[in-house]
């Protein structure tokens, strides 16, 4: 089983989705989480059958950060009504059908002109349990910049800019991406950056938050991570909660596991995601790290706790303590 569990945490590392029995599970249903609340005396708005429709219930967005040799910036012009002549990075909703780097390449032709390669997920963006913004950084292949004269509906013209402060942005909630890519864009080699990672071709008819969580023990000084042992061993895995923040969803399925006084931890970022056209849902893969013992965390749920190869470990140590070692998971709200 270690192997296993070893190989599957490399899988992750490295982009790849987790298949077959391993994807299968769901530890905290929506319908665990209802049943919870209603023991509390709250009555839950989403129904327990809840599943994600694309266009109708749920909403993925994509975004592309590029920039070119000299530093510069491919921007789009508003042609909507709400915001026509504003500026913004090429971005859009997902249609049915599409894969989100098919997504990212089809708002780009669209918006600027210019054919792109994607390389790499570098945020994810989630508002409620409903809104997620999968953002992108690439490089042009070919194509030729929209001018005036080609404004459509999607665009009015798209440049590339050195100074936002010369152009008037839609909003600012972009300055943030923007800079992630320039920080990457900058990187030296040996920075404890992530790998190239764009989204896994894994299918999910339900939104779901997988946990990687790692815990050190004392008496070993060894790293250990969490699985269920719900069924057969796995990572454990829940539903995302529609009706509520993402961290609200990770902190009600810690609860679960740990109880109401579960020991300091925190949320680091995403190994992956898993996303494809068969199905409406994604799998975002979440690591989170104990500050305590492993021997001052008890577990309530059905738990048990794996020691890591010391090769997995030597690996993932790094990833635990660095910043920008894992996709950025940004909770607007």
């Amino acid at each position: 089983m270690s192997r296993q569990v070893d190989s599957s945490i490399i899988r992750l590392l490295d982009g790849l989705g987790l298949e077959g029995d391993e994807n299968d599970f769901c530890d905290f249903t929506i319908a665990d989480q209802n049943s919870v609340a209603e023991s509390q005396g709250i009555t839950p708005t989403t129904p327990s059958n809840f599943k994600p429709v694309l266009g109708g219930n749920v909403t993925y967005v994509v975004a592309c950060v590029i920039l070119n040799e000299r530093n510069e910036l491919l921007m789009m012009q508003e042609a909507k009504e709400s915001c026509a002549g504003k500026w913004y990075l090429p971005a859009g909703r997902m249609e049915k059908g599409e894969t989100i780097v098919e997504a990212a390449v089809r708002e780009v032709l669209e918006e600027t002109g210019l054919h792109c390669k994607p390389e790499t997920l570098l945020v994810v963006e989630t508002a409620g349990g409903t809104w997620f913004r999968f953002v992108l950084t690439g490089h042009v292949t070919g194509g030729e910049l929209k001018t005036p004269a080609k404004a459509d509906k999607e665009s009015l013209q798209a440049k590339w800019i050195s100074d936002l402060q010369e152009i008037s942005l839609r909003s600012n909630d972009i300055i943030h991406l923007i800079d992630k890519v320039k920080l990457y864009k900058q990187r030296k080699p040996g920075e404890n950056w992530h790998k190239q990672i764009l989204p896994a071709p894994v299918a999910h008819t339900k939104d779901m938050l997988r946990l990687i969580i790692f815990i050190k023990k004392r008496s070993t000084n060894r790293l250990h991570v969490l699985l269920s042992e719900k069924s057969m061993l796995h990572f454990p895995t829940c539903e995302i909660n529609p009706a509520k923040s993402l961290h609200s969803t990770l902190r009600r399925f810690m609860v679960e596991m740990f109880g109401a006084d579960v020991a300091q931890h925190r949320p680091i970022g995403l190994f992956n995601v898993e996303a494809d056209p068969a199905a409406d849902g994604c799998c975002l893969t979440l690591l989170v790290v104990f500050r305590p013992p492993l021997e001052e965390v008890p577990l309530i749920g059905k738990c048990v706790w794996q020691e890591l190869s010391p090769e997995v470990e030597k690996r993932c140590i790094p990833i635990a303590s660095t910043k920008n070692s894992t996709i950025e998971l940004h909770v607007v709200r």
